[in-house]
C-alpha cells in the first residue's frame, strides 16, 4: 500500500507537517516494499486558496491509497474521498513514528475533516 504523510522535511526522520494542503512536503512509502520518496508541495505553501484541493490532487496522482497528517480541512477531505483515499489525522512526531503506528493500527480512519478551512 502507498501512503502519504505530511512532512517538514525531505525524509522519513522529519516532523510531521500538521498541515494537509500546506504540508512542506508528502513522503509517500510504500509499505509493502519500505521504498519512500519524497515530493515538494512548495506550490501550495503560500496559496491564497485552494492549497486543499491541489495538494489533494496532487496525492491522487501519486496512486496513494492513504494519507497520514495532523489536519485535513474539508475541502482537501472532499478531494480526497472522492479520490478514494482514506485520512488518518492527529499524527504527531516524525514521519516515521506516525508510519509505524498507522502499520500497528494505531491511527483511526477518519469521516469527515478535522479543521475548518483555511486553518493554518
Amino acid at each position: 500500500m502507498k501512503v502519504a504523510i505530511t512532512s517538514q522535511g525531505p525524509d522519513i526522520n522529519s516532523a510531521i507537517d500538521l498541515r494537509f494542503g500546506r504540508a512542506k512536503y508528502f513522503i509517500v512509502v510504500d509499505t509493502e516494499t519500505g521504498h519512500s520518496a519524497a515530493h515538494d508541495n512548495t506550490q501550495n505553501l503560500n496559496a491564497v486558496q485552494g492549497a486543499g484541493i491541489q495538494a489533494g490532487r496532487n496525492v491522487i496522482d501519486l496512486g496513494v491509497e492513504a494519507v497520514i497528517t495532523g489536519n485535513v480541512g474539508p475541502k482537501a477531505f472532499a478531494t480526497l474521498q472522492a479520490g478514494g483515499v482514506k485520512m488518518y489525522v492527529g499524527a504527531g512526531g516524525t514521519v516515521g513514528g506516525a508510519l509505524e503506528k498507522f502499520k500497528a493500527g494505531e491511527l483511526e480512519c477518519v469521516g469527515k475533516a478535522n479543521v475548518e478551512g483555511h486553518w493554518m
